[in-house]
């Protein structure tokens, strides 16, 4: 008999904290105060940007929050970007901005988001709000890193004490789930190690990792001869492959082979239905604290 391997849903969790943002924006409205609005940029016609672009949309109508879409041509220069960003930062009526990523190749990604007024910066990628959660002060938390950490939390998988690989070292994902996962409070007090391509023998790191977050945009990457027996394991990736068998002629799938490694996993996200929906989540999440200007009050 095959042992059993337990699926973190993150399809349940974001749908119950996007019910809670849905009461507290109802309330919110209720009381007298505005509806937060989030203000969306997106610059040229990159595919799976319109796809994650549509579905923060929606996910802004469900829980009862404004949005607006710029879309702007890929022929858009930089300053015209911070140009429509500085608008978007002197209106009251805007509570978040977003810039969806990745931008086209003539621009600078970092230099975009600075030009974020960090107050809004809901994305939670501004180096205000990056540098004051590294030291434990509040702030708009990177919506991945968060979306991860309220899945450990909800299914109460202990984080105090154990290692965790996290393999990818990106400012959006990698970077920033370390730091979470180390912080002396409630939620870390994990001993971290960062991967990245450059990294001799990952499997040396991750055959003694208790807990691994892999977002590392390869296929694949992490197979059952990787990892340890009863190993949590958070797959970020989200990747296309080829598939004739598919109607839209691709599938998505992890930075893990799913099968090898749900054989020695006690706990592991699915792709899709995993990571993904609990990035949107945390983004209404913090939409909402930008309205009640709870993180930086006036």
């Amino acid at each position: 008999m095959g042992r059993t391997v337990n699926k973190i849903d993150g399809l349940l969790v974001s749908s119950k904290i996007k019910d809670e943002v849905k009461r507290d924006v109802d309330y919110w409205v209720a009381s007298g105060n505005r509806r937060p609005k989030l203000q969306v940029i997106l610059v040229g016609n990159n595919t799976a940007s319109k796809v994650y672009v549509g579905s923060k949309t929606r996910a802004c109508k469900e829980v009862g929050i404004e949005s607006d879409t710029l879309y702007l041509p890929d022929t858009t220069s930089e300053k015209e970007l911070k140009q429509r960003i500085i608008e978007f930062n002197k209106d009251d009526t805007i509570d978040g901005i977003l810039v969806q990523l990745p931008l086209p190749s003539h621009m600078t990604p970092l230099a975009v988001i600075e030009s974020i007024d960090f107050r809004k910066d809901v994305d939670g990628f501004h180096p205000m709000n990056v540098g004051r959660m590294t030291i434990g002060q509040p702030s708009y938390r990177s919506c991945t890193p968060a979306g991860i950490m309220e899945l450990l939390k909800h299914y109460s998988l202990p984080v105090k004490s154990k290692h965790v690989v996290v393999v990818g070292a990106s400012n959006i994902v990698g970077s920033p789930a370390a730091i979470m996962l180390s912080r002396e409070n409630d939620e870390g007090k994990a001993t971290t190690t960062i991967c990245h391509k450059y990294t001799k023998d990952l499997t040396r790191h991750t055959i003694n990792a208790d807990i691994i977050i892999v977002a590392a945009g390869v296929p694949g990457l992490i197979t059952g001869q990787m990892v340890k027996e009863d190993v949590v394991v958070i797959d970020v990736g989200m990747n296309r492959v080829p598939d004739p068998t598919s109607e839209r002629g691709y599938r998505l799938v992890g930075d893990c082979d799913y099968d090898s490694v749900a054989e020695k996993a006690s706990w592991i996200t699915p792709v899709p239905g995993g990571v993904g929906p609990m990035t949107v989540a945390m983004l209404m999440k913090n939409t909402l604290l930008a309205a009640k200007e709870a993180i930086y009050p006036d």
